[in-house]
């Protein structure tokens, strides 16, 4: 499988809404809108998994200055700081027929590499109990649960410092 990971263009727009939507419930699904104002604000970190030119995941997320991810983040692009310190990732989505064969690993390693050389001091995300142990393999440290209340789940606060 020939997997090409580049970065984000205002051209993928419609792949990645639709990539969302077929991987979170609409609850915790970014809208078009968000995407558009994420692909304006934060191209360089944002970066799309393809096979034969057709989207079949990606990896995004804006420059903060904290050490957790706070909800204002997921839908105002403004907060991004182009020279902070972490490197946050607010989805990490691959398409049921191609998960389970390294593709979100490949993107999250990655997104990692890019991070580290731009001398940021780590990457943070959130995510479900469940994909706790996923993430700490990558070298996450869980911090506990977090005081997102996104799309009305339990978050658990990780973090990669380099």
């Amino acid at each position: 499988m020939d997997i090409k990971i580049r970065r984000v263009s205002a051209a993928d727009l419609d792949a990645v809404t639709e990539v969302e939507a077929s991987c979170f419930p609409e609850a915790e699904a970014a809208a078009k809108a968000s995407f558009e104002q994420r692909i304006k604000t934060f191209p360089e970190s944002f970066f799309v998994a393809e096979i034969a030119g057709k989207i079949i995941g990606f990896i995004n997320g804006c420059i903060s200055n904290e050490t957790t991810i706070c909800d204002e983040l997921f839908s105002d692009a403004t907060l991004h700081v182009p020279n902070g310190d972490y490197q946050t990732i607010f989805g990490l989505d691959v398409i049921l027929d191609y998960r389970n064969q390294g593709i979100a690993a490949q993107l999250m390693n990655h997104l990692i590499e890019v991070s580290r050389l731009a001398g940021r001091k780590g990457v943070i995300l959130t995510c479900k109990e469940k994909l706790i142990r996923y993430y700490s393999k990558f070298g996450f440290e869980n911090k506990g649960v977090s005081s997102s209340g996104h799309g009305g789940a339990e978050w658990y606060d990780m973090i990669l410092k380099f």
